[in-house]
């Protein structure tokens, strides 16, 4: 099985248990998420653990790394497994229906690489994470103490298209990306006055208006999912013009990436995932003092 050729080189150890009141928000963005992956990486070495966090998508799966505070978690199973068909390919799709095997993360790979349970439940700290309800096209919030938190991130993570929904309380969900791109809103809702958004898309990129033709076709039995796919693109946009207002304004703190980045949804050359792991991780640290500021660290 393909890994990265530096893995021994991400880093590893225990994030400190001291937090700092403030909300982090992570995008999604599929294997991009390594870039969030090296931000936090940097931000739990530097000791910036925020007391509250919501994630979508990618950004859902690297929030338990975060929230267990085990720096470089994340980075290691992505670029150790992306090549294992029972993680990402065939064997995932056998096993749960859609591109990524959440039931051989949580069964099989938490053996071997283990979260600290503990931290990550303690409800000393929130986390939530978004899916979409196909059945209104809106995207809900599931916060960990009040859900299944692993399988709130399962649909928080299925792909449409080509994942099957994944149902909670009977309610069938996809990817949270399908209603919000960008979960701001919930940390805007959760009372922390210092908000800090990780971007997976340089801050100049903006998405084509409309939705992708498969839209209609493959969510037929979900009338308010096609509705809500379709203005997806010019609500990120929307979104995203408001996020970068508000990071003028000092209003937010945002890290997004230094560079253009090419990195496909379903990329597969480990070099490049774990080139954009560090480009997140060096992003961060170079900002360390600006971001610690915002925050009165």
């Amino acid at each position: 099985m393909k890994t990265y050729k530096d893995i021994d080189k991400i880093p590893s150890g225990c994030a400190s248990e001291l937090l700092t009141p403030g909300a982090l928000v992570l995008e999604g963005g599929g294997w991009k998420g390594l870039y969030t992956a090296g931000v936090l990486d940097a931000m739990m070495e530097e000791h910036v653990n925020l007391s509250s966090v919501v994630g979508v998508s990618a950004g859902a799966l690297c929030s338990l790394c975060y929230v267990a505070g085990q720096i470089g978690w994340s980075a290691r199973i992505n670029l150790s497994y992306r090549h294992d068909t029972n993680y990402c390919g065939l064997g995932a799709f056998r096993r749960d229906h859609g591109i990524t095997g959440f039931s051989y993360l949580f069964d099989t790979i938490l053996k071997v690489m283990p979260l600290d349970e503990d931290r990550l439940f303690s409800p000393k700290r929130r986390l939530a994470v978004s899916a979409t309800n196909l059945q209104t096209g809106k995207a809900v919030y599931f916060e960990k103490g009040h859900c299944d938190l692993y399988r709130a991130v399962q649909a928080s993570a299925s792909v449409p298209y080509i994942s099957e929904p994944v149902l909670i309380d009977g309610v069938p969900y996809l990817d949270g990306g399908c209603a919000e791109k960008i979960p701001y809103p919930w940390a805007e809702q959760c009372g922390e006055k210092k908000i800090v958004v990780v971007r997976t898309r340089d801050a100049a990129f903006r998405r084509k208006s409309g939705a992708p033709s498969l839209a209609e076709k493959a969510n037929r039995n979900y009338p308010e999912s096609v509705r809500s796919l379709k203005s997806a693109n010019d609500n990120y946009n929307t979104m995203a013009d408001a996020l970068q207002a508000d990071a003028d304004s000092g209003k937010i703190y945002m890290i997004s990436p230094s560079r253009h980045i090419n990195v496909k949804r379903f990329d597969g050359n480990m070099e490049k995932l774990g080139e954009l792991y560090w480009l997140g991780y060096h992003d961060a640290h170079s900002q360390m003092k600006d971001l610690k500021a915002f925050l009165k660290f």
